[in-house]
């Protein structure tokens, strides 16, 4: 009898077990960027980003419809090609991903969000800004920051209105970021009496900007604005101060405000001359900015960069609309997620109809002692 009183407990216990592990699911969310390539400092600050998002999501515990959630991140890199993007959103696609948080650049993410949007998944971009993405009109695409209409205005007002710049050369990567961010420079600069003494083009691949910088020289700009990519604006900025162009302001947006720059710049005295411009507020102003940085610095010391804080928000948005819909099948959560109101790390995030982030705000920094200081 003791005997089959031990094998009936052991029974009860084992069932109640397995009914515990039975409630348990688990939810896979997507990343892409670029973890290859010259863009792989980014890439990697925002893939370390939604995996502490996760970390501390599981850390805490999710339900979602009653139901124990584990959540598992689904890592994919796009290189920063266009058509390694797709590739990747149709391989997240094909895994049943609940949602995406990605891509990182405009140029992979504006033909990516047309694949999510075929497949029905929803997918919040942490830091691709040109304003063309969200035109489509997908009800599946969301930005989570201010987009180039307000990075490219800012600089342009604070050139002509702060600096009284009347002289500015402009030099573009030809990809999707690099182009958008220079035409609203241009247009905005133009109207605030700057000219446009010069327009040259360059490749997101390129190293040598030498003959770019000499005939721009001849133009005597007070100016160089850049669209493009910390990777090349470091080794401009060297050639720059090869050339003399010590005394010529250096303005980019987002792709150049990093502090890998510092690295990249690698001493030249023309750091002291960029001014960049991010769209979120610096850390020290973000609602819990401070006190994030020191975890993620605890975690991954010494790779932050610029868009962790908004991939930690994106993760989190998304579990907080399949929370709210009980649910995290896209169809039925995507509504809530387009009704978002969650307060995170960067700000309180909720949507415009098409997508844009409400009330997003700008920060131009600059460098001074290779530091990176905010201006606003």
């Amino acid at each position: 009898m003791k005997i089959n009183r031990i094998s009936t407990t052991c029974m009860i216990a084992c069932l109640g077990a397995t009914v515990a592990m039975a409630q348990d699911m688990v939810v896979k969310i997507g990343h892409a960027a670029a973890i290859s390539g010259a863009q792989a400092s980014y890439g990697k600050d925002n893939e370390n980003g939604a995996r502490l998002a996760i970390d501390d999501l599981n850390a805490a515990g999710v339900v979602i419809g009653g139901k124990r959630v584990k959540l598992e991140l689904m890592a994919e890199d796009d290189a920063a090609e266009p058509k390694q993007g797709t590739a990747v959103a149709q391989k997240l696609c094909d895994a049943k991903v609940s949602g995406v948080v990605g891509h990182m650049n405009s140029g992979t993410t504006i033909p990516a969000a047309k694949i999510y949007n075929e497949c029905g998944i929803p997918h919040i971009t942490p830091s691709a800004s040109n304003p063309d993405l969200t035109k489509p009109g997908y009800k599946t695409t969301f930005r989570l920051l201010a987009n180039d209409n307000a990075l490219g205005a800012g600089l342009a007002v604070y050139a002509a209105d702060v600096l009284h710049l009347k002289r500015i050369a402009v030099i573009d990567d030809r990809s999707a970021y690099g182009q958008g961010i220079v035409e609203v420079f241009k247009k905005t600069a133009s109207s605030k009496g700057i000219a446009i003494v010069d327009q040259s083009y360059t490749t997101d691949k390129a190293a040598d900007f030498m003959a770019i910088l000499t005939a721009i020289r001849a133009k005597k700009p007070e100016g160089v604005f850049f669209g493009g990519m910390d990777s090349q604006a470091g080794p401009m900025l060297r050639q720059m101060e090869q050339l003399g162009l010590t005394n010529v302001k250096y303005f980019g947006g987002d792709g150049i405000c990093s502090l890998n720059l510092i690295k990249q710049a690698a001493g030249a005295k023309t750091l002291d001359n960029v001014i960049c411009a991010e769209g979120g507020a610096s850390l020290d102003k973000m609602p819990g900015g401070k006190a994030w940085r020191a975890r993620y610095d605890a975690k991954y010391p010494g790779e932050f960069q610029v868009y962790s804080p908004y991939v930690y928000d994106a993760v989190h948005v998304l579990v907080d609309a399949m929370r709210r819909a009980n649910s995290s099948d896209p169809k039925v959560y995507l509504p809530k997620l387009a009704d978002a109101n969650y307060q995170g790390v960067t700000t309180k995030v909720q949507f415009e109809s098409n997508g844009e982030l409400k009330n997003p705000s700008m920060t131009l920094y600059t460098y001074k002692e290779n530091k990176k200081i905010a201006l606003n």
